[in-house]
Order: structure tokens, then sequence, then C-alpha cells
């Protein structure tokens, strides 16, 4: 999506209402590889976006989840990694943490959701290790690529690109409400590397690839109350939210359920 391009939030009613105006990305950090983008919004809620490796490897990514993240007039940051780094390319903190505060200095007491899918679902972990957040909505988000702990060759274009491991695994850190989900067709190494643990809900999806969750759960009208549940820290419904669309809690699956069949292994980032 191109910098300074509108969206436009529909109209909530007929009946003679206005339309909402076309809100526009406006553009607050740019620091190779990283680029950040503001859509502003009267929310009550902050909502951080971080792109995966997108389509076109000679492109920035693009902006992820957009209509998810801004509904109900939120304002969201999204955030880019021209590298495909996971992290580990410098100034990731510093970026991150400035356009927070300059979004978070206009009303200070706003909730703050990160949210990500593959590697921007890696990249909305890592950022709850580094800032103040509330909820976590990880989309099949990798333990590792690091080889060194994790042999995995589906990124490793993008990997073996990486000069030093700041983030060789994925955090889980206390604090904030965590939800991890991952297919379970071809994610299941990856999913099952996380260390189950109080506060972290873990969904599981039987028959589902890692690159077509985020796209399932989308087609079901999952994500803009997966995103209203975790800030509300509603569970219950987050669950129910997940079930409806095949996913079970890691939890309660038992070992029959946790061994699939496996086709290859798709390489969506």
């Amino acid at each position: 999506m191109d910098r300074g391009q509108k969206i436009r939030v529909p109209e909530a009613a007929r009946g003679g209402k206005r339309a909402v105006p076309a809100r526009v990305f406006q553009p607050l950090a740019a620091s190779f590889p990283w680029s950040v983008q503001l859509l502003p919004g009267p929310g009550e809620a902050l909502v951080v976006s971080f792109a995966s490796v997108g389509h076109d490897p000679l492109r920035t990514p693009s902006p992820e989840f957009v209509g998810s993240a801004t509904a109900g007039g939120r304002p969201a940051l999204f955030l880019s990694d021209a590298s495909r780094s996971w992290c580990n390319a410098p100034g990731f903190a510093e970026v991150l943490a400035g356009a927070v505060d300059e979004v978070k200095a206009r009303r200070p007491e706003r909730q703050v959701l990160l949210i990500g899918q593959s590697m921007g679902a890696f990249a909305a972990l890592a950022a709850a290790s580094l800032i103040p957040a509330d909820a976590v909505i990880a989309i099949s988000p990798q333990f590792s690529v690091d080889p060194a702990v994790m042999p995995e060759e589906r990124w490793s274009g993008w990997t073996r690109r990486v000069a030093a491991f700041r983030f060789p695994a994925a955090p889980l850190p206390e604090g904030p409400r965590i939800i991890l989900m991952h297919g379970m067709a071809d994610d299941l190494p990856q999913a099952l590397a996380f260390p189950q643990r109080k506060g972290v809900d873990h969904i599981l999806f039987p028959g589902l690839t890692h690159s077509a969750l985020a796209p399932h759960l989308k087609a079901r009208g999952c994500l803009p109350g997966l995103i209203e549940a975790a800030l509300e820290a509603d569970r219950r419904r987050l669950l129910r939210i997940c079930a409806s669309a095949g996913g079970r809690l890691r939890q309660r699956m038992t070992d029959r359920d946790s061994a699939p069949d496996a086709p290859p292994p798709d390489r969506a980032g």
C-alpha cells in the first residue's frame, strides 16, 4: 500500500448518515530497513500490526490487518521490515518505541494490542518483550528461524542473510495476554516448540497450513472479534471465536489429535 493512500471506513448504517471520512496513512518513521505508518483514529485502544515477508521481495512488505486493526475508529500503527530480518536488524526497538510513544503521547491511557502473522507474529512477540502491551495475537509465529536453535528451510532465503540473531527464539513475556495460533498441517514442529504457561492460550487448527491460517480467519470474519475480545480480556469469547473457526486449545488436545498427515510445507512468511 502506497504512502498517503486513503482507506474508507464503510458507512455504519444507511438512512442519510454521512460516510466516515477517509483516513490517510501517515509516515511516522523510516530508518532502513524499518518503516512505520499510522492510521489515526479516536478509538481508545492502539493496535500495532507487524507485516509478514509479503509477496514481492523487491518491495517493503505492505501493511496487514488494516480493516480489523482500525475497526471502530481505533488508531493503528503498521510496522514493516524491508530486510525480512525477524526483528534482528538494528534499530527495531528504537523505531518501535518511538512510534508507540508518539501515538500514546496524544492519549497516554490507550491500551496496546500487538498483532501479526508469520514473521509479523514473531515480531509482535518480540515487541511485547520491549514495550508495555496489553495483548498479543500471534498467527503462525515461528518459534525460531535461527538454524542453531531450530533447523528450518522454509525461510532460509531470508534468514541466511541475518548477521546476528538478537532474537534466536520468540519471547513469551510475562504481562500481556498472549494468543498463539498455528495450523497443524505443516507448522506443528514450530508450534510445539513454544512452551506452555499460564497467560498464554495456544490454539491449533487441524488441517490448515502455515499460510492458510490468517486468510481462513479473515474469511470467517474472526479477526475483529478476536481483537475486541483480547482487548477486553474476554477469554471465553476469544476461545469461542477460535472454536467457531475450527481451532482447539493445545492444552486440551490428545496425543492422537496431534499427529496429522503433513503435506509439503508452504513458504509464505
